[in-house]
């Protein structure tokens, strides 16, 4: 310690204490006035500057202490991007000048603390590429250390690098694409170059094909990537050429879109969109209720599809060629770029009313349709007919014009079914409601069916047009429109049951009574008949009466005698037969008594026998285990136990004589008698002699 004793004219300021500076550690100074630091270097008012040294440093009068600066530490990985805040010379005696960056690795300095005139804008970790990876770099730097703006670097793994100031990455670290057999990258040219000997001018698109390891270089870049499409036999894409804008259908193979191809959405009506996507059975759902469905989205690129179903046919047209084909069931229908489906739109419900069913094919039948029509007599009476036709197409598959004949008729449900109205109102208001309800049927078929050359009503009626035939017509039901009509129909029809129903009853009767007739006479023949078969009987029976009494009266005298004689016979034998059954008896019950009585007593012997041992046995063990009862006790107390034991009544009277104090004791008892003058001397003993 130095003491420092002041003058009258200095006034103590503040005190100032030593900084002390750690390794890898700055003290940051500034100038509060122009002075020179304690190195001798000319300072000015405001300039900041760093001491470095490591130990104490005491700041002088006209220096600040702004603060500590700990160094960066640098490895392999880390690098620190800074910024000079004026021009300088930093300490690697390289000029910056204001605003310039730059990046301090490893290879400059293990540790660094940055300078005054530094900014240390952040940390930079290093970006490493692996051998399936690659990146590119926007505005590199050159080799003059200035970013080319604009410019692009391509860097393939495997490598690490620092990110240098001013450049970033394109779209970060990318996998090298790595394409299958089934896999190709379409490659748009974005500067001129050459590639592989070709001349790609920019704007040049180009695709290649897996197998194989891609990396885009800086004068191009990826469009797209695209996959193989497998198509089987009965699937399909629109695939349209961008050049020349022609559509074409791709069907059962393995395509790949190249670059000068695009898949073409085929636009449908919306009508046939939701035939073609609620998957309706032309033959089962013919209602409205079923083409109201919830359909699910068709992917308009693929090759339209429908299944024809069995007997049945769909009319195809191509506009570009301008011709129709028709296509019969089963079969599958796929639609060319330019060709639509032909939609039907038919009469349905009852009575028929149009556009009610919507499909895509035509079944050829047989089938029916039902409609309901309203007729009127030519007495004015109204009816309301439900008449049901059986109907199917006639035609040959083979030729054209028949098939193209088939959707001449855009609703033959509901043209046939006014047709057949019309033939049957004519007819029918031609004859009276009573000859009408007679001959409803015959009256119909005639109307529909017509008459051939022999007068007879034919079995079909055809429509030329598109090859209809109605084979049938079945009467359903005949109502009357109006109420005064129903009221008389109603009254003669029960009118004629009633009549038939009293012709019936009359026709049983009469029978009836017939039957009766008949079966009286047949059952008095059989009484008479059975009557002399009774007499015949009866002369039978005195016949035999007469023989059985002679028999017996000669044959008693002997049959008693031999019945006498066998049955003393049978009685000795049975006696016999008695006596030895009872001796056989007595010898069986004797044998049977002995063998008891044998037995009886050889059990009494075992079971005294065995009761006997097992007394024996009983006691033995029961000897033993009082021996060893004993044994173990005797082992247990030990003989000093038990000779203490033997004597511990003496002993405790002994004890108890000491404790009371008695020199010697006499215990009688009672019964005996003792000389006590003669004991008494032995007992008490010689008394001691006076003393003078």
């Amino acid at each position: 310690k130095q003491w420092y004793q002041r003058r009258v004219a200095i006034t103590a300021g503040e005190t100032i204490r030593a900084s002390i500076i750690s390794p890898n550690q700055a003290l940051r100074l500034r100038a509060l006035k122009a002075c020179k630091d304690q190195g001798g270097k000319d300072r000015v008012c405001g300039e900041e500057w760093l001491i470095n040294k490591t130990g104490a440093y005491l700041p002088g009068a006209y220096e600040q202490v702004v603060g500590f600066i700990s160094a960066y530490v640098l490895t392999e990985n880390i690098a620190l991007h800074l910024e000079a805040l004026q021009s300088y010379k930093d300490r690697f005696d390289v000029d910056r000048k204001s605003g310039e960056q730059w990046l301090i690795t490893i290879n400059d300095s293990e540790a660094f603390i940055p300078d005054v005139y530094e900014n240390v804008i952040q940390v930079v970790n290093i970006s490493t590429l692996t051998n399936r990876q690659y990146c590119v770099i926007l505005d590199p730097m050159g080799e003059d250390g200035k970013n080319k703006l604009g410019q692009r670097k391509l860097i393939k793994g495997e490598k690490s690098f620092f990110l240098q100031p001013g450049e970033r990455l394109e779209a970060g670290i990318q996998d090298v694409h790595i394409l299958g057999e089934d896999e190709a990258i379409i490659i748009k040219a974005v500067l001129a170059f050459k590639d592989n000997g070709v001349d790609r001018a920019p704007g040049n698109m180009w695709m290649i094909r897996g197998p194989c390891e891609f990396i885009p270089t800086v004068e191009m870049e990826i469009i797209d990537r695209r996959k193989a499409m497998p198509l089987d036999e009965n699937e399909g894409i629109y695939v349209r050429d961008m050049k020349t804008g022609k559509v074409r259908a791709v069907v059962g193979q393995t395509y790949v879109l190249n670059q000068d191809e695009e898949l073409w959405d085929k636009p449908l009506p919306e009508q046939i969109e939701k035939l073609l996507n609620a998957e309706i059975d032309p033959l089962a759902d013919r209602t409205a209720r079923a083409h109201n469905k919830e359909t699910k989205g068709r992917l308009k690129s693929k090759v339209v599809s429908y299944r024809v179903p069995h007997n049945a046919a769909a009319q195809i047209y191509d506009y570009k060629a301008k011709k129709a084909r028709v296509v019969f069931g089963p079969d599958l229908v796929m639609l060319a770029p330019d060709e639509h489906f032909t939609q039907l739109s038919l009469s349905g419900g009852k009575p028929k009313r149009p556009n009610c069913i919507r499909s895509l094919c035509l079944l050829l039948g047989p089938d029916f349709m039902t409609d309901i029509i309203t007729v009127e007599t030519s007495d004015h009476a109204r009816l309301a007919l439900q008449l049901s036709y059986n109907w199917h197409f006639e035609l040959s598959k083979d030729n054209a014009e028949n098939a193209a004949a088939l959707f001449a008729v855009p609703d033959f449900v509901g043209d046939s079914c006014k047709a057949l109205a019309s033939r049957i109102r004519g007819a029918v208001a031609a004859v009276p409601f009573d000859d009408f309800h007679r001959n409803s049927a015959r009256i119909i078929r005639t109307s529909v069916f017509g008459l051939d050359e022999n007068m007879k009503v034919k079995d079909s009626f055809k429509f030329t047009a598109n090859k209809l035939v109605i084979t049938n017509v079945d009467i359903q039901s005949v109502e009357p429109v109006d109420q005064r009509t129903r009221d008389s129909l109603q009254k003669s029809v029960q009118l004629a049951i009633e009549i038939t129903t009293n012709s019936q009853e009359a026709s049983a009767r009469h029978e009836a009574e017939r039957l009766e007739q008949g079966a009286k006479g047949k059952l008095e023949r059989q009484k008479i008949h059975d009557e002399a078969e009774a007499e015949k009987a009866r002369t039978e029976l005195l016949k035999l009466q007469s023989l059985s009494a002679a028999v017996e009266s000669t044959g008693q005298a002997k049959a008693e005698a031999l019945s006498r004689a066998e049955s003393l016979k049978i009685e000795g034998q049975a006696a016999v037969e008695q006596a030895q059954l009872k001796a056989e008896a007595q010898n069986i019950e004797a044998e049977n008594e002995l063998r008891r009585i044998n037995d009886a007593r050889k059990g009494e012997l075992e079971y005294i026998s065995s009761t006997n041992g097992l007394e024996i046995s009983k006691a033995q063990k029961m000897a033993a285990i009082e021996t060893g009862k004993f044994q173990n006790m005797v082992t247990t107390l030990g003989p000093e136990n038990i000779a203490r034991i033997a004597t511990s009544g003496h002993d405790n009277q002994l004890a108890m004589l000491k404790a009371l104090g008695l020199q010697s004791t006499l215990i009688t008892d009672g019964s005996t008698p003792l000389n006590l003058f003669n004991t008494a001397k032995g007992l008490v003993g010689a008394l001691p002699p006076p003393q003078h």
